[in-house]
């Protein structure tokens, strides 16, 4: 296993406290499990198209961009509660990368309207009521922004899957994507064919336009 690479910036982004960089077989059970150790389950390896009724990248962020989800535990809280209620709402999750200030998130929609503020409304929601709980915050504003982007182009859809599975290389967390426990780049990496896999994981993703200065 690689160490991690030290910077001041991935120290101020999130404290791991040394469970950044798991072993294997914890990594499978972080990726496969919530929580509770329920097992989570998906119907499908990452597409090649673009599907209806409809792909889209959602990116949330806290309020001022503070590091509230600040340990592995409340990180674990969101990242249980944004997979489960995808699951719940009938998402095809594509991608996701949850960290202490924000995520990101790419998936298939359910056939409803407005599906992508019925997911995010109950994620932050529920995931304001229980941190402000677990930090004694009562009526703390958690969430601030969130976006939506439908994709309608198989470019720019296998550039913003690339641009979330290296997400936590970029804000210098880990050096191998698939190290860094709350995304989705080791499951990418296990459960797709290999050249898909690889097409993504090269397509450049520099040009994608998202604010993500965390």
């Amino acid at each position: 296993m690689e160490k991690a690479r030290a910077s001041s910036h991935s120290a101020a982004l999130l404290d791991l406290g040394g469970v950044g960089y798991l072993g294997v077989r914890e990594l499978a059970r972080a990726f496969w499990t919530d929580q509770n150790g329920h097992m989570l389950t998906w119907p499908h390896a990452p597409s090649k198209i673009v599907t209806h009724p409809g792909t889209y990248m959602i990116t949330a962020a806290t309020y001022h961009k503070q590091k509230l989800f600040d340990s592995p535990a409340k990180l674990d809280y969101l990242y249980d509660l944004l997979l489960n209620t995808c699951l719940e709402q009938g998402w095809q999750l594509q991608a996701w990368a949850v960290f202490p200030n924000h995520y990101h998130l790419i998936g298939f929609s359910p056939d409803v309207d407005r599906p992508a503020e019925m997911l995010t409304r109950k994620v932050h929601g529920k995931s304001a009521i229980e941190l402000n709980k677990m930090d004694g915050a009562s009526g703390r504003t958690v969430w601030y922004r969130c976006r939506d982007a439908r994709i309608t182009f198989e470019k720019s859809y296998l550039a913003r899957l690339s641009y979330v599975y290296w997400n936590p290389v970029k804000h210098g967390i880990v050096n191998d994507p698939a190290n860094y426990r709350w995304c989705s780049a080791r499951w990418f990496q296990e459960h797709c064919d290999r050249p898909f896999y690889e097409t993504v994981m090269r397509t450049p993703h520099d040009k994608v336009r998202i604010e993500d200065d965390f």
